[in-house]
């Protein structure tokens, strides 16, 4: 035992020999490097197209807190900005929005596939779901990304916010994938199908 004490320090300072780096332990090493520089990958893909960097890259307020800038166009900001939205993404979108707009943002809808709420809800993903007293009001319909009356009362509420509108206010559109569930095929043309006739800003997810 004695002697055995003696030879194991000697063994801990001693450098692996080569050969144990070829073989298994290569083999080993290499793939953990390549786990760690997917999970990487992966991370910063997501992190990429997460709603609140997102609108943060694609909206932005002046000092003075003015004007919103929309990619390169400026608009006039003087409580006349409102809000609509649709598709799966568009709950946390609207969130990111409203955070950074506070008091600019008048009014809003949005139209999200049912279950996304609750589902958010249970991830603990708070910075996707809007406050308390939000000014954005949320309808769910399109259960399993079809057309129904939920969907189709959400559409209404949106045509009814957007016709109410005037040449003097801004609306700002998120859309989330191809939303046309969430805003029901029926009613998509009556929507958006003329051109607006108040100024318009769209952010696509």
């Amino acid at each position: 035992m004695a002697a055995a004490l003696q030879v194991l320090p000697r063994l801990a300072r001693a450098p692996l020999h080569p050969f144990l780096w070829g073989g298994p332990v290569a083999r080993l090493a290499s793939s953990m490097a390549l786990a760690e520089q997917a999970r990487q990958l992966f991370e910063s893909a997501v992190g990429a197209v997460l709603p609140g960097p997102m609108l943060h890259r694609t909206l932005s307020l002046d000092p003075g807190g003015r004007q919103l800038k929309v990619r390169d166009r400026n608009f006039q900001l003087k409580q006349n900005l409102y809000l609509v939205g649709f598709g799966k993404a568009v709950l946390g979108m609207a969130a990111a929005a409203e955070e950074l707009l506070g008091q600019h943002l008048v009014q809003g809808v949005i139209s999200i596939p049912k279950g996304i709420r609750a589902a958010m809800e249970r991830a603990g993903k708070q910075e996707m779901l809007l406050k308390p007293h939000s000014r954005v009001q949320v309808f769910e319909g399109a259960e399993d990304n079809l057309p129904d009356r939920d969907a189709l009362r959400a559409a209404l509420a949106i045509r009814q916010l957007a016709e109410g509108l005037t040449a003097d206010d801004l609306l700002l559109v998120l859309i989330s994938g191809r939303g046309a569930p969430a805003a029901h095929r029926d009613d998509r043309y009556q929507c958006h199908g003329h051109p607006p006739l108040v100024p318009e800003a769209s952010v696509m997810a």
